[in-house]
């Protein structure tokens, strides 16, 4: 009984312990269960219009958008470049992709798979199949039938076969993207019949191009008042920031100057490649084994080639085509470009072609005239069986898991060619020279470890200080740098003043300094202070000039007052883009037809200048309206408005890219 009275008198302190025990096990739960969805959300490359891109889904499509680079070009390599360009072009497909989709959804708009199969392989194939290389015949024109054929064999169950891989590759990127151009084109031509000029409009048109005045004016431009007559406050210059703020939206960025180590060979460098040369000399001239010698220690390979008096090294051109040149002949050792070389003659004295037509033969099928090649233009493979047989001989290669067989259709005239081995050692930094420049770069950073510490040093030192502006999370590389991205990565993480560490960027070490940090959403009143307090200068003289003509009631008067002359205009229309010689002033054209016949202005603020204004009679042109040919005309002018729809609906999107975070 007494545990009992004891369970009650705590019982309001049993129950707070078990109410938070039961608190932290539901929290505990809570977020282990949600631990993946955390986990996914880092791994997200962006979210585009509520659609979640993971990063599988990205590499998906940036390999699938390699392998059809790869078909298109021919191309099995990429540089960074267009590895850039590459990465680019898929976000922007899934950017298409996911808010065109969502304004789809919005209006019930879709694609049906009668649609897509009518696009693809039905009677009206879309454009961007048929401007597909793949799918042209000999001839250069769209072949429906290689469309129909690719489907056939990607829909083969051979799973193993890479080849059939690659080409389902191919076809799945390319219905896609016809999937998305149909799906935009149905979209802007659902808006291009909401976009169209109506009866008011054409009357309105016609009028502003019919109706017109003749004009005096005088005008004062802004730069003939000195600075020194007027006064901007901050206050003004606040103002217009406020005013133009929208104008002022930006990607946060990031501001750097740089300088640059260049990679260069040393002195030791140049001697340690001669000697070696040197070294080499002798053998290379009397040896048996030319290639052994040649491909350990050269940078060009010894394959046998045949060089030509065009093709042949200009540095060995008058040795090698020489009257009496002869096999095993060799030239001294000669520098050129950084190079050291030398050359010795393996066969003279003998001709042969430059070129040859080739046409492949295919089994079962129409063969293909493939055009003539010269040597250096084929694998090695082809090249010497197409080069040693005749006119009408066919040869049969290994190529891939099967065999091709070609025809040799014509042969080119046969021209003198010899035979060269060259051994080439171009001079290149050392492991030794790289360091110390390396330790060189290290040590300016040391001794200047802030912005202003840095630049002072660079210039003192003679080194070019290169800025670099505008640089976002996204941005591939800085200028024209190679394998600079890291540098971008290091300008995210890095606080403002901050020096970098050394970069290496192809053959140059890189430092850099941080110099600014532009994370809001507008740029800051100081980015645009300059543009600002021109804008309010003129706003100022403006003022300035409207006081000096108070009390001026004739337009002779004004320009008089003003020092300047009066000038005439034929005519003047709302219409017009310009006002006469005064150039793009559209509110003093409107402002001028608004006043009517014989009327003097006040004074008008225009882009340049004050003007003043004297209107003179009407000066009409004749002409019926002619309300369809208006609507028409005013129609076409439309027509970029719904392409500039869809920029805008990704521009109003909300995007959140993180693929700063994942290249």
């Amino acid at each position: 009984m007494a545990t009992l009275q004891k369970i009650r008198n705590h019982g309001a302190l049993l129950i707070a312990i078990v109410g938070l025990a039961m608190l932290a096990f539901i929290l505990g739960d809570f977020l282990n269960s949600g631990s993946s969805f955390f986990h996914r959300s880092r791994e997200n490359v962006g979210v585009i219009a509520g659609h979640e891109v993971h990063y599988t889904e990205y590499e998906a499509a940036k390999e699938q958008l390699t392998e059809v680079y790869k078909i298109e070009t021919g191309r099995s390599d990429l540089d960074e470049d267009q590895a850039a360009q590459l990465r680019n072009q898929v976000w922007n497909t899934f950017l298409m992709d996911y808010t065109l989709r969502e304004q789809a959804d919005k209006i019930g708009m879709d694609i049906t798979t009668d649609e897509l199969s009518e696009l693809c392989i039905g009677e009206n194939i879309h454009q961007v199949l048929r401007s597909r290389r793949t799918f042209m015949d000999e001839n250069g024109q769209f072949s429906r039938e290689a469309v129909v054929n690719l489907l056939q064999a990607i829909n083969q169950e051979d799973e193993d076969n890479p080849n059939l891989k690659q080409a389902k590759t191919y076809w799945l990127y390319w219905e896609k993207i016809v999937r998305i151009s149909y799906m935009q084109e149905k979209y802007t031509n659902l808006l291009q019949h909401l976009v169209k000029a109506n009866s008011l409009d054409a009357q309105f048109a016609f009028d502003a191009r019919q109706k017109g005045v003749g004009v005096d004016y005088t005008l004062q431009p802004y730069f003939t008042v000195a600075d020194s007559l007027v006064k901007v406050s901050d206050g003004d210059i606040k103002k217009l920031y406020q005013q133009h703020k929208e104008q002022y939206k930006q990607t946060p960025n990031r501001a750097i100057k740089y300088v640059a180590f260049n990679i260069v060979p040393s002195e030791d460098d140049f001697k340690a490649a001669e000697n070696l040369m040197i070294s080499l000399q002798e053998e290379f001239k009397t040896t048996e084994d030319v290639s052994l010698v040649v491909n350990t220690n050269s940078d060009i390979m010894y394959d046998g080639h045949d060089y030509s008096i065009e093709t042949v090294p200009a540095q060995f051109k008058d040795f090698a085509f020489a009257r009496g040149a002869k096999a095993g002949q060799c030239t001294d050792i000669l520098f050129e470009n950084n190079t050291y070389a030398m050359a010795r003659i393996m066969k003279a004295g003998y001709s042969m072609p430059d070129s040859v037509e080739l046409k492949a033969i295919v089994e079962g099928g129409e063969d293909q005239e493939l055009g003539w090649f010269r040597a250096s233009d084929l694998p090695k493979n082809i090249a010497e069986p197409a080069f040693a047989g005749k006119r009408g001989t066919r040869f049969t290669i290994a190529q891939g898991m099967g065999e091709q067989t070609f025809e040799i259709l014509e042969i080119g005239k046969p021209t003198p060619k010899v035979k060269l081995a060259i051994l080439a050692r171009e001079v290149t930094p050392s492991s030794k020279t790289y360091s110390i420049l390396y330790n060189q770069a290290k040590q300016f950073i040391v001794a200047n470890p802030t912005a202003e510490a840095f630049e002072a040093a660079a210039q003192e030192a003679g080194l070019a200080v290169i800025p670099q502006y505008n640089l976002t999370a996204n941005t591939d590389k800085v200028a024209q740098l190679k394998s600079s991205r890291a540098i971008v990565r290091w300008a995210f993480e890095a606080k403002e003043g901050q020096v970098s560490d050394v970069f290496e960027c192809g053959p140059q070490f890189i430092v850099a300094a941080l110099t600014e940090v532009n994370d809001g959403e507008y740029r800051s009143l100081e980015d645009v202070r300059a543009e600002l307090t021109y804008e309010a200068r003129n706003n100022a003289k403006a003022d300035y000039i409207a006081t000096q003509l108070k009390g001026v009631e004739t337009l002779e008067a004004a320009a008089e007052k003003l020092g300047q002359s009066v000038q005439h205009i034929d005519r003047v229309a709302l219409g017009d883009s310009r006002f006469g010689n005064a150039g793009m002033e559209p509110a003093v054209i409107g402002k001028t037809i608004a006043l009517g016949e014989n009327q003097l202005s006040a004074p008008i603020k225009g882009n340049m200048g004050v003007f003043v204004v004297k209107t003179g009679a009407a000066n009409n042109l004749a002409g019926e309206l002619d309300a369809e040919s208006e609507k028409a005309q005013l129609s076409a002018r439309f027509a970029y408005l719904p392409y500039q729809a869809i920029q805008l609906v990704e521009e109003k999107a909300e995007i959140d890219d993180n693929r700063a975070n994942f290249q």
